[in-house]
């Protein structure tokens, strides 16, 4: 990926694959704004998690159009996000809307993910979607400006790993 411009990142992954964590403090290391995937879901969407029902392709529809159009505003001023963006054509309409985009893919066992969200409190997405989620994922390409950063370290040591996988103007 060539591009002079600040840095915008999506970090991907997912659910409680640490893209919160990791997408604030990559925000913070680059001195970007951060804005929170999860944020740019209507109401609709959070209660068919909430109510453990997987979104279809229709229900993404907005909520990625709205990523899209925070990532377009930000091209200049660069930005990091999170997003799912499991699949390949999720992430293609991303890029379409800024096309300088760099994923970063939050990638770790469904075991270690599994006792991350049953540890978690207070967030929306059902515990048992997260097989759900393992079945649409799809790892991003070697054509895909991105990278995979494994997260079986420290929050700190991935927000590292994903603070040196982004391509520096």
């Amino acid at each position: 990926m060539s591009y002079d411009g600040a840095p915008l990142v999506v970090v991907m992954g997912v659910s409680g694959s640490g893209k919160t964590t990791v997408g604030r403090s990559l925000a913070r290391r680059l001195g970007v704004p951060y804005a929170e995937g999860d944020d740019f879901h209507p109401p609709s969407n959070v209660a068919k998690m909430r109510a453990g029902h997987p979104l279809d392709d229709e229900d993404r529809g907005p909520w990625l159009e709205q990523i899209g159009r925070w990532l377009a505003d930000h091209a200049d001023s660069g930005g990091v996000v999170t997003c799912s963006a499991l699949k390949r054509r999720y992430r293609d309409r991303l890029v379409s809307a800024a096309p300088h985009t760099f994923f970063l893919h939050l990638d770790g066992s469904a075991e270690l993910i599994a006792a991350r969200i049953t540890a978690r409190k207070g967030h929306f997405m059902a515990p048992e979607l997260l097989h759900s989620q393992f079945a649409a994922l799809e790892p991003i390409g070697e054509d895909e400006a991105g990278a995979a950063i494994p997260i079986d370290g420290t929050p700190e040591e991935t927000a590292a790993l994903a603070h040196a996988a982004v391509p520096s103007p």
